[in-house]
């Protein structure tokens, strides 16, 4: 019987953490065109005035995360991704308002 060795790595976020359009584009394997559209869509909003000086927070790393899958998985257009993680969102602030009650 042979035995697997599964290596992960990763890089912890927080709230603090800020990154370029060329990291954010590695942390999500994604080329910078699709980050352009997502801010032109409204979906991101960067700091900075133009793409070489943008950073991104940790929470935008995770809604171009959620686009990938939504696209990937579901064939969700860019709009459709935009609506969904707007709905997504307002449903985990639902959900922290309940735990606090």
């Amino acid at each position: 019987m042979t035995d697997t060795l599964t290596l992960l790595t990763g890089t912890v976020l927080d709230e603090n953490t800020r990154c370029s359009l060329g990291d954010l584009c590695r942390f999500c394997g994604v080329p910078a065109e699709l980050i352009l559209e997502m801010v032109e869509e409204g979906m991101l909003n960067p700091q900075g005035m133009a793409p070489g000086e943008w950073s991104f927070t940790a929470i935008e790393i995770k809604r171009v995360q959620t686009t990938i899958r939504l696209q990937r998985d579901l064939r969700v257009n860019l709009p459709g991704c935009a609506l969904a993680l707007q709905l997504l969102e307002e449903l985990e602030e639902l959900r922290r308002l309940h735990r606090i009650r």
